[in-house]
């Protein structure tokens, strides 16, 4: 049976008054009820679920749940949803504090159960969270083709490499070893020439 107040029929309206009594929030329980169910299942349950749960007749549940979700028509039923939306965002709220101090308590937990790896990543967790450590990335751009020859032997040898260029012909070989390495490995890069003979064969 559908509210009649809701669904803005004025017939009948003292027998629903008595089924589902207005409480100082404006609010009578079946939309209280559909409130917390849509609040709690928000991106499981459709609306038109949550108003079939509430106890809204199932063949205008959806419009129902269309007009309880109107500010406009249910100004009342979506300021209870906004305020139970931050009530549960609130439950669920992360604060620093709060997480610095629950990292401490599963890193003692962890030292009391000789987990020692659980014990050091909950404490760089913590440090992390403090703001103790910087995540340092270095990205590059770029190829290989733009570089000139001492910048490419210079990022070789910061990579620990020893490394020589030679031309041959259409081609630039460049060979490359480490310090301890059992001698030098030639790259060889195919030149434009030879891709599209390549693609002819």
């Amino acid at each position: 049976m559908v509210d009649k107040r809701i669904s803005g029929d004025t017939s009948g309206a003292t027998n629903m008054a008595k089924r589902y009594p207005i409480r100082n929030d404006g609010l009578t329980d079946k939309q209280r009820i559909f409130v917390q169910i849509y609040t709690e299942n928000e991106g499981r349950l459709t609306p038109t679920e949550c108003a079939r749960q509430a106890g809204y007749a199932e063949d205008r549940a959806n419009t129902t749940a269309s007009e309880l979700l109107n500010g406009k028509r249910f100004p009342k039923v979506v300021e209870a949803v906004l305020a139970r939306r931050a009530e549960i965002q609130k439950t669920h709220e992360v604060k620093l504090d709060k997480h610095v101090q629950e990292l401490a308590r599963l890193r003692e937990k962890s030292l009391a159960e000789k987990s020692y790896s659980a014990a050091v990543n909950a404490e760089r967790l913590r440090g992390q969270a403090a703001g103790l450590y910087i995540d340092r990335k270095e990205i590059r751009t770029g190829s290989i083709d733009s570089m000139s020859r001492d910048d490419v032997l210079k990022a070789l040898k910061e990579l620990g490499l020893d490394g020589q260029i030679k031309k041959e012909g259409n081609n630039t070989i460049l060979s490359v070893e480490k310090s301890d390495s059992e001698g030098p490995k030639d790259i060889t890069p195919v030149s434009s020439e030879d891709s599209k003979e390549q693609e002819k064969v």
